[in-house]
């Protein structure tokens, strides 16, 4: 992951700060960055989003794929993720150096989506055993300045709001077989219901206290830090430990009782402004993904 060089003057002066619940950049230890959403930014996909989480850009696009289901769950379909690092998002992507992280990146997304609680997988569900819906998510890293999971869960989130999957409709030939018609009217389609996607909170402890949306200044400071994802009703899909340092287990009961109320806070919002987008229609002002 991308980090910055900090000295010993810089890290008395975050850590005074934080202990203090006044952080470098005026928010207070449990508030975001400013953060901008738009949905629908790239053509070629059925759901897209970019997401600016101060610094920090992600871009998302899914596309939907008629597979056989896994044998263990033949009645739903499955979303798959990649995350791509791109080298202009930090130097120390370039090569393949962004490959680490980037599938550490997706195999947290596997824990944290592929359950019950968080996608309705049965609804991508075609014919049992026989068909179903695959959600190929594509992530993108344009820019990277610290808590990219948090980022990339809100992206996806809205990547699933705007995801429209064409209706599909199943009819008998004269042997008996089953044949898929796709519809091709644009406004015959299925919309996932996202209510309970979570969104992945990052604590990291920096001192004696926590702070969600850290910095790279921050992260350096940082001992070790918490990932969480929360749904809309407060419901922890994933909890996992990242960095070096211990957490004793007061501080991990306070970090996730911090990520559990942010978490809850920050759906309500995402969802308004998701719904107010849409309702726009086309009048909406397009900034894409290079805006």
């Amino acid at each position: 992951m991308a980090t910055v060089q900090v000295s010993e003057a810089e890290k008395v002066y975050i850590l005074h700060g934080i202990r203090d619940d006044l952080r470098v950049d005026g928010r207070g230890c449990e508030d975001y960055r400013h953060m901008e959403t738009e949905t629908d930014v790239v053509s070629n996909t059925d759901g897209s989003a970019k997401v600016t989480l101060g610094h920090t850009a992600v871009l998302v696009g899914i596309k939907a794929e008629i597979r056989k289901p896994r044998p263990m769950l033949p009645d739903e379909g499955y979303l798959e993720f990649f995350v791509d690092c791109s080298a202009n998002a930090t130097p120390e992507f370039e090569g393949r150096g962004g490959e680490e992280l980037g599938t550490e990146l997706s195999n947290t997304l596997y824990k944290v989506f592929n359950n019950k609680h968080s996608v309705d997988l049965k609804s991508l569900c075609i014919s049992a055993g026989e068909h179903c819906w695959v959600l190929y998510v594509d992530v993108l890293l344009l820019q990277c300045d610290g808590n990219l999971y948090d980022a990339i869960s809100i992206a996806i989130k809205a990547a699933l709001f705007n995801t429209k999957i064409p209706r599909v409709h199943i009819s008998t030939d004269d042997e008996g077989g089953k044949e898929i018609e796709l519809s091709d009217d644009p406004f015959d389609c299925m919309r996932l219901n996202v209510e309970n996607v979570p969104c992945i909170v990052t604590l990291c402890k920096v001192g004696h206290r926590h702070v969600v949306d850290a910095t790279l200044q921050e992260k350096a400071c940082s001992v070790a830090s918490l990932i969480i994802s929360v749904t809309h009703k407060g419901t922890v899909t994933c909890l996992r430990k990242v960095g070096g340092g211990s957490l004793d287990p007061e501080s991990i009961f306070e970090m996730t009782e911090a990520g559990k109320r942010v978490g809850k806070a920050l759906h309500t919002p995402l969802m308004n402004l998701l719904k107010q987008e849409e309702s726009l229609g086309k009048t909406r002002q397009k900034v894409g993904f290079l805006g």
